[in-house]
């Protein structure tokens, strides 16, 4: 290899290794989390947002049901655990069903993705899908998959001020999120990608529709059985 192209390969890692310590991801916008007081029993007594506003509580993977983390991989990021922040055969299938269809039908973001998108929220077009690519390298690097899954645990939006799953589940349901139902599961997962329209208190007949298509598709990925989706 002639040793102009070998000083030019070692000037570009260089610079990208710079460019990753000056500018890291914004992981210190995830700090700020709600102050949830309870009995001895667990049992809430007083809640106090984040100085902001919001009711963003902090997320334990060990406390939050498995079979919603399970079901929300299936549907969100069937590769998470394999990928290093982007899905591009993923990516590339979005792309090519977004032309077909002449327009998004899907964005392609894997999880990591829709956490640096949430860590650092910006306008949708191809620019911003490139440093969601970038930012999601960063925080595949920098945190583990299960730190990566309690952050966007806790920052998902689910309408109004609630962010995470955590807050979600105590405002629908007035529970924890360590036990949930199926149609809990599935109304849990459908929610993000539409909180404003989607919420049950507002619209429930909208919440309850994005459920049941949500339920079906676990369904036919095997997931959730036909008798509990009829349930």
């Amino acid at each position: 290899m002639p040793k102009r192209l070998l000083a030019g390969l070692a000037a570009l890692i260089a610079a990208v290794l710079l460019i990753d310590v000056i500018f890291p991801p914004p992981l210190e916008r995830a700090g700020g989390v709600s102050v949830l007081v309870t009995d001895r029993a667990g049992k809430p007594l007083r809640a106090f947002p984040t100085p902001d506003g919001r009711w963003r509580f902090g997320v334990d993977l060990d406390e939050i049901d498995p079979d919603f983390v399970d079901a929300l991989i299936r549907v969100e990021d069937k590769r998470f655990w394999d990928h290093h922040g982007t899905d591009w055969l993923g990516l590339f299938r979005a792309a090519f069903d977004s032309v077909a269809a002449g327009e998004i039908v899907s964005g392609g973001s894997t999880l990591t993705m829709q956490t640096a998108r949430m860590l650092e929220p910006r306008s949708r077009n191809i620019g911003s899908k490139l440093i969601e690519i970038w930012r999601a390298n960063q925080l595949e690097r920098r945190l583990s998959k299960r730190e990566i899954l309690e952050l966007y645990l806790s920052l998902t939006p689910y309408g109004g001020n609630l962010e995470g799953v955590r807050a979600a589940s105590w405002s629908y349901f007035g529970h924890e999120a360590d036990r949930l139902s199926t149609d809990e599961i599935a109304l849990l997962i459908a929610l993000p990608q539409s909180p404003e329209v989607r919420r049950p208190d507002r619209r429930p007949e909208f919440a309850a529709r994005a459920r049941d298509w949500v339920a079906e598709k676990l369904a036919r990925y095997g997931v959730f059985s036909e008798n509990d989706v009829q349930e």
